[in-house]
């Protein structure tokens, strides 16, 4: 029987602290604060939460890096989630090699990062069939049984999506292949929210490319586990919900509290802190949101007066053909520090549709949850 694959042999604990840009880390190790190179551009909001186990490796060897470790691993609970994303392509081939991936049980791989058209690919793969182009990304955005890529707008993603398209028209066999970190996964889908342009890209090249999502385990020695799972792509249900429609959660920062006229609702104090404001547009969602984003002398809703006086920290966009504001709203509420009574809530039965925290949600592992819920978890396709 073949050896387990282990990518790193000597593995450190850490405790995640703060990520001050996207290729650093701040984390405690020993009781010391350390900073460790982080070799994965992705958001992953979700997993780099206040105090999250890290997985650490270090460089031995002299390197012109300031930083001697490097972040391999997090855990959620208490289950290791690889975000080394330049180590996939090692585990990628080990199981092309060990014929254990769904529909290239008989491939092996001849060459890798092979130039065609205007991108280099990830491996030239070969069986009885006759050569495949092979891209490989690696997926660690995930919910309870839903897995999701990307967790941040990829150009590159969709470009890759199309030239491999265009090598299948002109009789090439291509296929990506989406390695899940997750063993608990059962489906995947290309996430809709982030990247509307990279889900209907996907839709679009379907008919010529094999798309292979499979979702792999990872022991606590960082070891890979046995199990790989084929995961089901719900094509009918993405070509429901891939489309610009849905909620969306902007998200303020009051630096000071201050007294605002807010239309109809006369005057009122915000607190110094954070906001949430929870709203929707069933169509041009985002034409809505990118309105929402810009500064406007006169002012149509009530999110505009607030919009004025602080500072935009970000939009999440939760994609639904289901109408889905108020219930966003009340579990928003069920988690925040306070409310604005009346607020965005005008056309609806709801008390509010803004919400204070005192520290930012984003950070929060319950705002988390709340935001995957209603993104992932909410209706199992």
């Amino acid at each position: 029987m073949t050896k387990p694959l282990r990518l790193f042999p000597e593995i450190f604990k850490a405790t995640f602290k703060s990520r001050p840009n996207r290729f650093l880390v701040r984390c405690a190790l020993e009781r010391k604060r350390i900073d460790a190179f982080l070799p994965n551009p992705g958001r992953l909001q979700e997993l780099l939460l206040p105090d999250a186990t890290l997985h650490l490796t270090k460089e031995c060897r002299p390197s012109s890096r300031k930083t001697s470790y490097t972040v391999v691993a997090v855990e959620r609970d208490d289950i290791p989630i690889m975000l080394h994303t330049h180590r996939t392509n090692a585990v990628a081939r080990y199981l092309i090699d060990e014929g254990r991936i769904p529909g290239l049980e008989g491939a092996r791989v001849v060459r890798t990062e092979v130039p065609m058209g205007h991108s280099r690919f990830d491996f030239l793969v070969a069986d009885g069939a006759g050569e495949m182009v092979v891209e490989v990304k690696s997926c660690t955005l995930v919910g309870k049984e839903v897995a999701m890529f990307p967790d941040a707008i990829t150009d590159r993603g969709t470009r890759h999506l199309k030239e491999l398209s265009n090598l299948a028209r002109q009789g090439r066999r291509a296929a990506v292949l989406f390695v899940v970190h997750w063993p608990f996964a059962r489906f995947f889908m290309p996430d809709y929210h982030t990247d509307l342009h990279f889900a209907q890209t996907l839709i679009e090249v379907r008919p010529y490319i094999d798309i292979i999502p499979v979702g792999v385990r990872w022991e606590t020695d960082l070891s890979l586990g046995s199990d790989v799972r084929a995961l089901e792509i719900p094509w009918q249900y993405i070509a429901t919900e891939a489309k610009d429609t849905g909620s969306y959660l902007l998200m303020l920062h009051l630096k000071e509290g201050r007294q605002m006229d807010v239309g109809r609702l006369g005057p009122i104090f915000f607190r110094e802190g954070f906001y949430v404001y929870v709203g929707s547009a069933m169509a041009n969602l985002t034409a809505r949101v990118e309105r929402h984003k810009r500064l406007r002398k006169l002012h149509h809703w009530h999110i505009d007066t607030l919009r004025e006086a602080a500072e935009l920290r970000g939009a999440l966009v939760i994609r639904s053909s289901a109408r889905l504001e108020c219930a966003i709203a009340k579990a928003v509420s069920q988690i925040a520090g306070w409310s604005v009574p009346g607020f965005g809530s005008s056309d609806c039965s709801c008390e509010t549709h803004l919400f204070g925290f005192h520290e930012d949600p984003v950070h929060s592992a319950v705002f988390q949850t709340v935001l995957q819920f209603f993104r992932m978890d909410r209706k199992t396709p």
